[in-house]
C-alpha cells in the first residue's frame, strides 16, 4: 500500500496539506487522469489513448481489458504525483463515455465480448420497426424514443446464443454494464455491481420517474434482469478501491457520465443553462430543473438525468451529433486530406471570405434535426477554385451548423431559450468554429477555459463536495477564470439565408434514394431479421467468433 502523503515540502510544521480526488475520465478515443485540487484546478495529469475498432459500417467496438489497463496505468502516474507532492488524496471519482457497454465474467473477471460503443448502429433497422409501437411509450416513462441502438437489447442477444458469455450466464457468473459499472466492479476488486444513473439513462431503459429500470422494456428486449447493475446517485454508495489494484484504500465519491459531468464543470448548474462540448461527437445539454417533463415530437432531442445527488435528480435535455470529432479525425487520418486537426483549424484561419464549400458530419447517421440513423455525411460546393483553406472553412461551419440544429432542437422541447452557452472540447480551441457557431446562432456564445479536462474536474467536484472539500458545486467553480466571450459579427439576413440554406441541403440529401446495403462481414449480418433478444441461436453464422 502507499505510504500516506505528507505536508508539501517548505510547509510550517503542522499545516494542512493540500487536498485533492483522484479523477478518472475514461473517454472514447482515451484515458486520462488527474488529482483535481481544492482549488478546483488539476494537476498530475497523464492520458493514454484507447484504440476504437469498427469492422463494418454500422458496429462499432473497443476491447474492454485494454481500456482497464490503460486506466490502472494512468491512475497509478496521478497517484504518484500527489505522493511525490505531498498531496493529501481523499477519495476517487469517475466520469465515462455513456451507452457503452459490455459483458464479463463475474469470476474470471475477464470481460466475456468486446465493448459495444455508444456510435454502435447495428441494430437500427430492427429497432425502427419497434417505433410505432413503442416511441410513444418510452418517451413517457425514459424521456427517449426507441432510438438507433440498444445496449439491452446486445446483452440479450449476446446471452441468447452460444458462446462464451451464454454458458457463463448458465453458471450464475454474468454481468453487464457500461464503461463506468465495468471500471467500479474491477476498482472495488469485484464488490460493486452498480450503474450510475446518468449511465442508466443512456442505455435506454431508466424510468425517469421511478428511478429504477423500466422493464416493460427490458423484458421485451429480452435482457435477464440478474445481470443488470444496481442504478445508484453519482455521489452514491460505490465502495471502495481495493488496495491490490491502485495501491491504497480509497473511496469512490462519484461517478458520472461525460457529458453530464462536464455541464458541472463548466458552470451549466441551473435551469436554463447549457453547454456545448465538441469530443468524438457534439452534445448540446441545458438544465432543465427538478421535473423531468420535456416537449414531445423534437427528434433527436432526450430528457436525461443531468446527475442525481443524494436522492435529488436534476434533468436536462440533450441534442447531439455522433461523429464531429470522428469526422474531423477521419478526414485527417483515413481520407488523409489534412496532416492533423490542428492543421485543418488553421488552414481555415486563413480563409476569411465566404465559403461554398459545405460538409454535414452526419458519418453515423442525423439525430436533429431530423431523426434518419441511416443517413450519411456530405461534402459539397466544391470547384476547381476551392483550397485547401475553404475546404477546412467549410468543413467547421457544417460542424456549426450542426450545433445550432442541437440548441435549436434543445431550446423547442425545453419551451424557452438557453441563456447561457459555454462550449468546451478539443475542437472549441478553434477561433473559426467558435465565431462561426456564434454567428449563426446569432447570439454570443463562451469558451470555457480548461475545458479540456472538464469532464475529469466534473466528476471531482461532485466528488469533492461529498469528501467536504467543497461545500457545494458553485463553490468548487467559483476560483475558475472567467470565459473568453465570441460575440456575432454575421448580420441578421445573411444568417438566416445561410441556415436556411443548410436546412435546403439536408432536406435535399435526405430525399435522395439510399445507397444498396453493404455486403454482410463474414460472421453473420449485424441487424439480422427477427423479434428481441432472449432465444438461443446455435447456428454458426450467427455465432460471434
Amino acid at each position: 500500500m502507499r505510504a500516506p502523503t505528507t505536508a508539501p515540502a517548505g510547509a510550517p510544521t503542522g499545516a494542512r496539506p493540500r487536498r485533492g480526488v483522484l479523477s478518472i475520465d475514461e473517454g472514447t478515443t482515451g484515458t486520462r487522469a488527474a488529482v483535481v485540487l481544492d482549488d478546483g484546478g488539476t494537476a498530475g495529469a497523464a492520458y493514454s489513448p484507447i484504440s476504437v475498432r469498427s469492422p463494418d459500417h454500422l458496429r462499432v467496438e473497443q476491447d474492454a481489458a485494454e481500456i482497464w489497463e490503460k486506466t490502472v496505468a494512468v491512475s497509478r502516474q496521478a497517484l504518484d504525483w500527489a505522493a511525490a507532492h505531498g498531496v493529501e488524496v481523499t477519495g476517487v471519482s469517475v466520469s465515462t463515455q455513456r451507452a457503452t457497454v459490455l459483458l464479463w465474467d463475474t469470476v474470471t473477471g475477464e470481460p466475456l465480448s468486446r465493448a459495444v460503443v455508444w456510435q454502435d448502429r447495428r441494430y437500427a433497422a430492427r429497432l425502427r420497426e419497434w417505433e410505432p409501437d413503442w416511441d410513444d411509450r418510452l418517451v413517457e416513462h425514459t424521456g427517449r424514443p426507441v432510438g438507433s441502438r440498444a445496449p439491452l437489447l446486445w446483452a440479450a442477444e449476446e446471452l441468447g446464443r452460444d458462446g462464451p458469455a451464454a454458458r457463463a450466464h448458465d453458471l450464475g457468473r454474468a454481468a453487464f454494464g457500461s464503461i463506468d459499472t465495468w471500471l467500479v466492479w474491477k476498482l472495488t476488486a469485484g464488490a460493486r455491481h452498480v450503474i450510475a444513473a446518468t449511465n442508466a439513462v443512456a442505455a435506454g431503459a431508466y424510468d425517469l420517474r421511478t428511478g429504477d429500470w423500466h422493464l416493460p422494456w427490458v423484458e421485451f428486449l429480452g435482457c435477464p434482469k440478474d445481470v443488470l447493475p444496481r442504478i445508484v446517485d453519482e455521489d452514491g454508495d460505490f465502495g471502495e478501491t481495493d488496495p491490490s489494484v491502485l495501491g491504497v484504500r480509497l473511496p469512490i465519491l462519484s461517478v458520472m457520465g461525460d457529458q453530464h459531468a462536464a455541464m458541472i464543470a463548466l458552470g451549466a448548474h441551473r435551469p436554463g443553462q447549457g453547454m456545448c462540448v465538441h469530443g468524438t461527437g457534439t452534445f448540446l445539454d441545458a438544465v432543465a430543473g427538478a421535473r423531468p417533463e420535456g416537449r414531445p415530437g423534437v427528434p433527436g432531442v432526450l430528457t436525461l438525468v443531468g446527475w442525481r445527488s443524494r436522492g435529488v435528480p436534476v434533468f436536462s435535455l440533450e441534442g447531439y451529433a455522433a461523429t464531429t470529432g470522428s469526422a474531423m479525425r477521419w478526414l485527417c487520418e483515413e481520407i488523409g486530406l489534412f496532416d492533423s486537426p490542428g492543421q485543418l483549424a488553421a488552414l481555415a484561419a486563413e480563409h476569411t471570405g465566404p465559403t461554398r464549400v459545405t460538409f454535414v458530419p452526419a458519418l453515423a447517421g442525423l439525430r436533429t434535426p431530423d431523426w434518419v440513423p441511416e443517413a450519411t455525411g456530405v461534402l459539397t460546393g466544391l470547384s476547381l477554385s476551392t483550397t485547401r483553406a475553404e475546404l477546412a472553412r467549410g468543413i467547421l461551419e457544417g460542424f456549426a451548423h450542426s450545433v445550432c440544429d442541437l440548441l435549436e432542437g434543445v431550446e423547442r422541447a425545453m419551451g424557452a431559450p438557453v441563456g447561457d452557452l459555454v462550449c468546451g472540447g478539443g475542437l472549441s480551441t478553434s477561433d473559426v468554429l467558435m465565431s462561426s457557431q456564434a454567428d449563426l446562432i446569432g447570439r454570443p456564445v463562451r469558451r470555457a477555459r480548461d475545458h479540456q479536462t472538464a469532464s475529469l474536474r466534473g466528476t471531482a467536484y461532485l466528488g469533492g463536495v461529498r469528501a467536504g472539500l467543497w461545500p457545494d458545486l458553485p463553490a468548487a467553480v467559483t476560483g475558475l477564470a472567467d470565459a473568453p466571450v465570441f460575440e456575432p459579427a454575421l448580420p441578421e439576413s445573411r444568417r438566416l439565408e445561410a441556415r436556411a440554406q443548410w436546412r435546403d441541403l439536408l432536406a435535399r440529401h435526405l430525399a435522395a434514394p439510399a445507397a444498396p446495403p453493404r455486403t454482410p462481414p463474414p460472421d453473420g449480418p449485424p441487424d439480422a431479421p427477427g423479434g428481441p433478444g432472449g432465444h438461443r441461436n446455435d447456428s454458426p453464422e450467427e455465432t460471434k467468433p
